[in-house]
């Protein structure tokens, strides 16, 4: 289809433009007219990052073809306030602290608008409808739901306009006072530019081509039909690494783009920089990749086990990590139980689905320093890699940490960095990629799905006399914060409970599935949802209560962990206090109480614990014996 003449007004200024028949409402404010406080986060409709308002209705951009808005009226969250002073729900999503990462908080705006214009009368629940096409990942959304019913007040008279500017007095500790964040008008406004939104010029695109296998020997990459297209400055595989090709958190196992062979499905293969994102994505379609399958791994138990493909050459077992802890005597402590209780417990793998899919950009600045934009939450280590990456001294490396759109971990783990700044290099222009959601799906790391088996041994009364702790992970193909998420799993695998004999081993190994890096809780959920399931297990078998069986064992001032580390004032006991008052746990309460104690009936649920038994080589147990006297 050809391009077409379009004329609008947006934000109460005529616009023509000449657009792509394929442009969204989205291409055009981002990239023909600047208005970067529209965001893409999906690019389906479904999180509401790009809402603006066409003809007065609130629209997600990023469905809407750019021709269609022929004639219409736009407003985008850039034309709310204008130059003047905040809009009311501007002011309130300031005052309540509303935005925190920032990304989703220009299509917050604009829906709690939609809404208060459409009823600015709208109850709690009336809000919430409304706002349900809009996606946020940080706050849990009571902040947001909060400044929008403020702003509701506000707007229909029944609160003076002046709470949205009264600030609470500080006394000489900002701890325990309501202070506002002072990055919070840029982000309420769209103002402020993350990595995706950045501009500079002669700046070219960024795509990259990805592997289809999960597993297989690269024979042959031919780039030539790629290079050869009008618009295409550079085309880059492993072969233009300058230095040292391998980075990682912990074990320096992940090359720039695949080389010699794939690891798993979404893996950079090559990269192409081109004029604009149309062409770069025409150059990448011709690139022709000749693969030789090999035999895959996907499940962690299969890896460890003998004439198993190997991942990496430098691990032949495919371990990637092993944390062994032991403390006192498990044989006389499993021993001294009057009950022992064996199960096993798994995790899934889990994408972090930050609303800022990954971008950055990369440039050469005029005293050859080589500069990379991009949301990385561990700039400074990123930095080191990339200068071996380059082979350039560290002080031409230069990383700067644009504003982090959601990360959770996930943007801790380096994986594109080193392919923009190769094509700075190559190309001597700024280069921008800006993944799709697919792409973040595919490419970037996920927390680690883990299997624990676990055996607690205990007395009578509830107290823990031995614990032996197995955690099996899955690191996925390369190593990224693996060694970390480990460590702190046996750290943290016995939870705040004071036992005197334990075993604790936590293994990470490789396999040909997307790789696993740091989320939230680094290790520690996994670990923690398997100890405080057998402290319930273990309270209903021996017809305790839970909150008990936790006192009996928990840490005190003056414990020693299973690490060597003296808690000198570390005490559970007001956690506990507070947890068991807010759960009403003293009046009952059968969805709190019941379902804890096992009171509700129905089926066991439990499985056999067979992890161990199959890690160690013997038979599976039972789910849970009774020690013999």
């Amino acid at each position: 289809m050809p391009d077409m003449d379009l004329s609008c007004t947006v934000n109460g200024r005529p616009v023509a433009r000449r657009v792509a028949a394929h442009a969204r409402l989205l291409d055009l404010l981002r990239d023909d007219l600047n208005l970067t406080g529209t965001k893409e986060g999906c690019g389906a409709g479904e999180c509401g990052t790009c809402s603006v308002f066409v003809d007065g209705k609130l629209v997600k951009s990023c469905l809407m073809p750019a021709g269609r808005a022929e004639g219409a009226v736009i407003e985008t969250v850039e034309g709310l306030a204008g130059r003047g002073p905040l809009t009311p729900v501007q002011k309130a999503f300031h005052k309540t602290g509303a935005s925190q990462c920032g990304y989703c908080i220009p299509g917050m705006v604009m829906a709690a608008t939609a809404c208060l214009r459409q009823n600015p009368e709208a109850d709690l629940d009336e809000i919430k409808e409304r706002m349900g096409g809009n996606i946020c990942r940080c706050t849990g959304y009571t902040k947001i739901l909060e400044a929008v019913e403020i702003a509701r007040d506000v707007i229909a008279g029944r609160a003076d306009a002046s709470v949205l500017d009264a600030d609470e007095t500080l006394g000489e500790s900002y701890i325990g006072h309501n202070v506002r964040r002072i990055d919070a008008p840029a982000k309420v406004t769209g103002r402020l530019r993350y990595a995706a939104d950045m501009k500079l010029v002669d700046m070219l695109q960024m795509q990259v081509l990805r592997s289809p296998h999960p597993h297989a020997r690269i024979v042959r990459i031919d780039t030539a039909e790629a290079e050869a297209m009008p618009g295409v400055e550079c085309v880059i595989t492993a072969d233009d690494v300058p230095g040292k090709d391998g980075f990682g958190v912990f074990v320096h196992d992940q090359p720039v783009m695949a080389r010699g062979k794939v690891r798993h499905v979404g893996e950079a293969v090559a990269a192409v920089a081109a004029e604009d994102l149309v062409t770069a994505r025409r150059a990448v379609a011709a690139i022709k990749v000749e693969y030789e399958l090999l035999p895959g791994l996907y499940d962690p138990e299969d890896a460890l086990k003998p004439g198993a493909p190997v991942i990496h050459d430098y691990a032949p077992d495919n371990v990637v990590k092993h944390i062994p802890l032991r403390k006192g005597d498990i044989a006389a402590g499993f021993a001294a139980a009057d009950v022992i209780l064996e199960h096993e417990f798994g995790t899934q793998q889990v994408e972090h689905a930050y609303l800022e899919p990954e971008a950055g950009i990369a440039f050469v600045d005029h005293d050859d320093v080589v500069t990379v934009h991009s949301p990385s939450q561990n700039i400074t280590h990123h930095r080191h890699m990339l200068a071996e990456i380059l082979g350039l001294p560290i002080n031409k490396v230069r990383m700067v940490m644009s504003p982090v759109g959601g990360g959770f971990g996930g943007k801790e783990d380096m994986i594109y960095q080193g392919m923009l700044a190769i094509a700075a290099m190559k190309t001597m222009r700024p280069v921008q990629l800006n993944f799709t959601r697919e792409e973040s799906l595919v490419a970037s790391a996920k927390r680690h799905p883990s299997r624990v088996a676990y055996k607690m041994g205990l007395t009578s009364d509830g107290r823990i006399t031995a614990v032996k702790f197995e955690m099996l992970s899955d690191g996925g193909a390369y190593g990224m914060s693996s060694e970390g998420v480990m460590r702190k799993a046996a750290i943290l695998s016995c939870g705040p409970y004071e036992i005197e004999n334990l075993q604790v081993d936590t293994r990470a190994v490789y396999t040909n599935n997307t790789p696993s890096g740091a989320f939230r809780t680094f290790g520690g959920m996994q670990a923690q949802f398997a100890t405080e399931s057998m402290m319930d297990m273990a309270a209903e078998r021996l017809g305790l209560d839970p909150f008990e069986i936790r006192r009996i064992n928990m840490y005190r001032a003056g414990s020693l962990t299973h690490t060597q580390h003296r808690l000198d004032r570390a005490s559970l006991d007001q956690v506990l206090d507070a947890a068991e008052a807010a759960s009403r746990w003293e009046t009952g309460v059968p969805s709190v109480r019941g379902a804890l104690r096992g009171d509700l009936g129905g089926p066991d649920t439990r499985r056999p614990c067979t992890l161990g038994a199959r890690l160690a080589g013997g038979p599976a147990t039972a789910a849970a014996t009774e020690a013999a006297e």
